[in-house]
């Protein structure tokens, strides 16, 4: 059996890449340099491939900035700071990428279909703080669709499944999890800053260190702060 994964780097996308692997796929991932500020997610993405031994590690390339919309692909919009949980869950955040899973997902089953695999693994949470909306299931069940009438596949009656392991875990669920998959968190990258160091403030670094906190653990992630 043959699965697409979509890997980032980050925490959720790893323990994705892992679950599948104990699911018994042999494992394609599929990342993306849409020109994010945190850039640095690929060096951890192409990492966690090597280390978990996958089939192929594919890379696509194009350019959000051109339109921005974004705080991860507009350098005007600045990265929230120093939230606590409650205030990063009051609403969308600036670090929503238009469209991004949309197309994302499409790059992925592109790629399943031409490779004949039977899922699409991605590493949504609806649980997650900010209830970002290509993250929640009925988008995901549109998308299920999409896949289901846009592809020969999926009309011949062998639809793409989308696999979505994580999406009504916490935070802290996932670390466990991940932990039983024996994912190498040394090597996920969170931070949305970019850098050689996470910075510790931004909502996603704040939102990880808080679960490993919440959990008793260290994370074995260094931080500027």
């Amino acid at each position: 059996m043959k699965a697409v994964i979509l890997l980032s780097g980050g925490l959720d996308s790893s323990t994705v890449l892992y679950q599948a692997i104990a699911d018994g796929y042999n494992c394609h991932t599929i990342s993306f340099d849409y020109q994010q500020r945190h850039r640095r997610e690929l060096d951890s993405a192409l990492a966690i491939a090597e280390k978990a031994g996958v089939v192929d590690q594919q890379l696509v390339k194009f350019d959000l900035r051109q339109w921005g919309g974004s705080a991860l692909t507009d350098d005007a919009i600045e990265l929230p700071y120093k939230r606590d949980i409650e205030e990063m869950s009051q609403s969308i955040p600036v670090t929503y990428v238009p469209a991004r899973n949309t197309i994302f997902l499409s790059f992925a089953l592109g790629y399943a279909e031409t490779i004949s695999a039977q899922c699409v693994y991605i590493g949504v949470n609806a649980l997650d703080y900010s209830g970002y909306p290509d993250c929640r299931p009925d988008y995901i069940q549109a998308m299920q669709e999409v896949f289901r009438l846009g592809t020969k596949q999926g009309r011949e009656g062998q639809s793409i499944y989308i696999n979505t392991p994580l999406i009504q875990l916490k935070k802290t669920e996932i670390i466990q999890l991940g932990n039983k998959l024996g994912v190498p968190w040394e090597l996920t990258w969170s931070c949305y800053q970019g850098g050689d160091v996470a910075c510790g403030v931004c909502d996603s670094c704040r939102l990880r260190l808080a679960a490993f906190a919440e959990l008793g653990l260290k994370d074995p992630l260094a931080y500027a702060k």
